[in-house]
C-alpha cells in the first residue's frame, strides 16, 4: 500500500459512490436495519406510510390526507433511510478500497528453502518451494532481487530491503539478525546482499493478511463509547415514541371535546416521530466510527479495532522507548576510555571478545571499533559465550581458566551497563575505580551511553556509545503537552544518560535502567491512577508493556512480537506518528459529540414546524408557535421531513473527514463546539425548513 494509493480516492470518487449507492439499497434488509435501532424506527415508519399511501389511493376519504402528500412524506422518509445507508456504505467502501489495495500486494512467489533446517547458513544447499507451501519455522534464503515470501525473523545476514509496497516510503531499510530490526515482511524485496530468514507465520497469518483482516473487520465492531451513545439514542427514541403514541388519543379527545378540528393523521404522527428522534447522529454514527479507522489507514497506521482509535483520543500518558523512538536507535561505539594503567589495546581486545555474543547493533559496533584499531577477532576454543539480555544488560565470554596467568585470554570478560558490570565485579570481590565512575558520569552528561568492560573482578575501562535525538521531536512533544498528555521516556541507559537525552528531547519524565518488568510496572502504576496509557515500541522486550498499554503502537520495522502485542502498527515506523494517532482519536470523539449535539439541537426547529401544523385546526392559539410563518400545515410537515433527510447528506463529508482537532484546552474546545454545533443546530434548521417551505410553495407542490 503506497502513499499514492491511499490518497488517490477523493471523498466522493465515482469508484466509491457507485458501490455505495448499491449498498444503500442492499442495506434495506430488515436484519441489517435492526442493528441501528434509531434508523430502524425510521425504516418501520417508511413502511407504515407506504401502506398508508396505498390505503389513501384505495380509500381517499379515510386517511384525512391527500395521497400526493402521503406519497411525498413516504418518499422522503425512504430517502432518510437510504441516505443513512449511503453514509455507512461510503465509509465502508473506503475501507474496502484500502483492503483491496493491500490484497494487490500479496504475491505467490518461489522461495529458496534450505535443506538443513537445523543448522541453516548462507551457502547451504536449498530447494525451490512455493510460498503458500511454507510453514512456520521453515528457513529460507533470500538474495538480492528476491521477494521475501512470508513474514519472518532474520537469523543471519544483513541486507537492504525495499518496503515501499508496505510503507509507501521509497528509501530502503536495513534488516539484520539480532536487535530490533530483524523482522521482515512478506511481499517486500531484498535489494542487496542476502538474508537467512526463519518464517514466523503460516500462510494466511502474515502481517499483510492481518492488515487486510483488520481493515475489513473494522466496519462492524462497536466500541464501548459507541455502544453507550447508542443506548442514549435508543432511550431518547423510546421517549419520543411514547410521546408520539399518546398524541393520537389526545387528538381524538381534543376534537371530540372542542367539537372542531380534525384528528391528527398517522402520516403526520410518523413524520413528527422521525423528525424528533435523533436521526442525524443515528444515521451517521456507524459512518463516523468506520471513517475514524479509515483516517488511521490514510496516516499509514493500522488499528486493530475502533476501541484502540477511541482510546487514543483519551490518552493522557505517553510512554516512549528511547532507542529507535526518540533517538535514531543506531548507537555506535565511538571511543574507548581505559582505566588508569590499562593499555588501550587491552581494553579494546577485552571489549571485542565480550561483545562477540552481543547481537545488538551496539555490540557489533564495539567489535567494528576494535577492528578499526587493528584488532581481529580470533577463534577461541572451549569458550562459553554469554549473550546480551535485557534482564542482565551484559554480555561476555568465559574463557578456559589459566591459574596465576595475567593474560586476558584466561579470564572472565564482561561488557555492559555500568551498574550491571559494577554488581558483577563486586560479586567477585572487586570494585570499580572512582576514575571510571567519573568517566562514566561525564560520558552520560554528554548524552552518550557508557558501557563498562571488566576482566575478572577488575574494570578495564569504558566504551562510549553515541546516539542522536531525532530532528523536530522536541516540538512534537511540546504539542502533546499542550494536549494535556504527559510524555515519559523509557530507556535501559543509566540515569545520567537518560536525564541528558530527556532534557534534549523535551520529555516530561523518564524511566532509566528499565527492564521489561519495570516498563510493565510503570504502565500498571499509571493505569491504577485512572490514566489511559499509550506506548510506542519496536523490540521484543517491549512486547509485555505494549500488551498492557491501552494504546500500543508497534513500529512496522520492529519485531514480530512487538507487532502482535500492539493494537496499532505504524507502517512508517515513526514514533512521533503517535501525535497524529492521538489527534485522529480526539477528532473521532469530537466528531461524534458534535454530530450528537447538532442532531439533538435541530429537533427544536422541527418542533416549532410540526406541532403547530398538526394541532392548529383544533387549537388555533398554537399558530403563535409558527414562528417561521410556514405556508400551511402540509408544507410545514413536508418541509421538516425533507430537511431531516437532506441534513444527513450535507453532514456526510463532516462524518467522514472528521472535526478538525486543535491542541487547545478542553474548555475552549467545548465552548467552540457548542457555539458551532449547538447554536448551529438551533439556527440552521429554522433557515433550512423555511427555505424548503418557500421552494415548495413556489413550485406549487403544497
Amino acid at each position: 500500500m503506497t502513499a499514492k494509493t491511499q490518497t488517490s480516492l477523493s471523498l466522493f470518487d465515482a469508484a466509491l459512490v457507485k458501490p455505495a449507492l448499491w449498498g444503500a439499497f442492499a442495506k434495506l434488509n430488515p436484519r441489517t436495519q435492526w442493528r441501528n435501532p434509531v434508523m430502524f424506527i425510521v425504516y418501520i415508519g417508511s413502511i407504515l406510510t407506504t401502506l398508508l399511501w396505498v390505503h389513501a389511493l384505495s380509500f381517499p376519504g379515510d386517511t384525512g390526507m391527500q395521497p400526493a402528500f402521503v406519497l411525498a412524506v413516504t418518499v422522503w422518509l425512504w430517502f432518510t433511510v437510504l441516505f443513512a445507508n449511503f453514509a455507512e456504505a461510503l465509509a465502508e467502501g473506503r475501507s474496502k478500497a484500502q483492503a483491496a489495495s493491500l490484497r494487490g500486494l500479496r504475491k505467490d512467489t518461489w522461495a529458496k528453502k534450505l535443506k538443513d533446517q537445523q543448522q541453516p547458513h548462507h551457502g547451504a544447499p536449498w530447494l525451490p518451494e512455493q510460498a503458500p507451501n511454507l510453514r512456520k519455522g521453515d528457513v529460507v534464503l533470500v538474495e538480492a532481487g528476491d521477494v521475501i515470501p512470508l513474514d519472518g525473523e532474520v537469523i543471519e545476514g544483513v541486507a537492504s530491503v525495499d518496503e515501499s509496497a508496505i510503507t509507501g516510503e521509497s528509501a530502503p531499510v536495513v534488516r539484520e539478525s539480532g536487535g530490533d530490526f530483524s523482522a521482515v515482511t512478506g511481499g517486500t524485496r531484498v535489494l542487496s546482499d542476502w538474508l537467512v530468514v526463519r518464517i514466523s507465520v503460516n500462510p494466511g497469518e502474515s502481517f499483510l493478511d492481518r492488515m487486510i483482516g483488520m481493515v475489513e473487520a473494522a466496519k462492524r465492531h462497536k466500541t464501548p463509547n459507541e455502544i453507550a451513545l447508542t443506548i442514549l439514542l435508543v432511550a431518547l427514541t423510546i421517549v419520543f415514541l411514547m410521546v408520539t403514541v399518546t398524541l393520537l388519543p389526545f387528538s381524538v379527545f381534543s376534537v371530540t371535546a372542542a367539537g372542531a378540528g380534525t384528528v391528527v393523521s398517522l402520516t403526520a404522527l410518523v413524520a413528527l416521530l422521525v423528525c424528533l428522534i435523533p436521526t442525524t447522529i443515528g444515521g451517521l454514527l456507524s459512518a463516523v466510527g468506520v471513517a475514524g479507522m479509515s483516517r488511521m489507514m490514510q496516516a499509514n497506521v493500522i488499528a486493530t479495532s475502533g476501541r484502540a482509535v477511541e482510546a487514543a483520543g483519551d490518552v493522557d500518558v505517553l510512554l516512549l522507548d528511547k532507542t529507535g523512538t526518540i533517538t535514531h536507535g543506531n548507537r555506535q561505539a565511538s571511543a574507548l576510555l581505559p582505566a588508569p594503567g590499562v593499555p588501550k589495546g587491552r581494553l579494546a581486545r577485552a571489549a571485542m571478545l565480550a561483545s562477540l555474543a552481543d547481537e545488538t547493533p551496539e555490540g557489533r559496533s564495539i567489535v567494528e571499533l576494535a577492528r578499526r584499531d587493528g584488532l581481529e577477532a580470533a577463534s577461541v576454543d572451549d569458550a562459553r559465550f554469554v549473550p546480551f539480555t535485557a534482564q542482565t544488560r551484559m554480555s561476555g565470554v568465559d574463557l578456559p581458566a589459566a591459574p596465576n596467568s595475567l593474560d586476558v585470554d584466561a579470564v572472565v570478560l564482561r561488557k555492559g551497563a555500568v551498574d550491571a558490570v559494577r554488581r558483577h565485579v563486586e560479586s567477585l570481590g572487586g570494585s570499580v575505580p572512582a576514575e571510571m565512575l567519573r568517566a562514566a558520569e561525564e560520558t552520560a552528561r554528554r548524552g552518550s551511553t557508557p558501557l563498562a568492560v571488566a576482566e575478572g573482578n577488575r574494570v578495564l575501562g569504558v566504551v562510549e556509545l553515541k546516539d542522536i535525538v531525532k530532528t523536530g521531536i522536541k516540538e512534537r512533544f511540546a504539542e502533546l503537552r499542550r494536549m494535556g498528555i504527559k510524555t515519559v521516556m523509557i530507556t535501559g541507559d543509566n540515569k545520567l544518560t537518560a536525564a541528558a537525552i530527556a532534557a534534549e528531547a523535551g520529555v516530561d519524565d523518564f524511566l532509566a535502567e528499565a527492564t521489561p518488568e519495570d516498563k510493565l510496572a510503570l504502565i500498571r502504576k499509571y493505569q491504577a491512577e485512572g490514566r489511559l496509557v499509550a506506548m510506542t515500541g519496536d523490540g521484543t522486550n517491549d512486547a509485555p508493556a505494549l500488551a498492557q498499554a491501552d494504546v500500543a503502537v508497534a513500529m512496522g520495522s520492529g519485531t514480530q512480537a512487538a507487532k502482535e502485542a500492539g493494537n496499532m502498527v505504524d507502517l512508517d515506523s515513526n514514533p512521533t506518528k503517535l501525535l497524529e494517532v492521538v489527534e485522529t482519536g480526539k477528532a473521532l470523539l469530537m466528531t461524534r459529540g458534535s454530530l450528537t449535539t447538532f442532531s439533538i439541537a435541530n429537533d427544536v426547529a422541527k418542533y416549532f414546524a410540526i406541532i403547530p401544523a398538526i394541532f392548529v385546526s383544533t387549537y388555533p392559539q398554537l399558530g403563535a408557535l409558527n414562528v417561521m410563518r410556514l405556508a400551511s400545515p402540509s408544507s410545514a410537515i413536508l418541509s421538516a421531513v425533507i430537511f431531516n433527510a437532506l441534513v444527513i447528506v450535507f453532514l456526510i463529508p463532516l462524518a467522514l473527514k472528521g472535526v478538525r482537532y486543535r491542541p487547545v484546552g478542553a474548555a475552549a474546545l467545548l465552548r467552540r463546539n457548542l457555539a458551532i454545533y449547538g447554536l448551529g443546530g438551533l439556527l440552521v434548521p429554522f433557515i433550512g425548513i423555511k427555505l424548503i417551505d418557500w421552494l415548495l410553495v413556489a413550485v406549487h407542490l403544497v
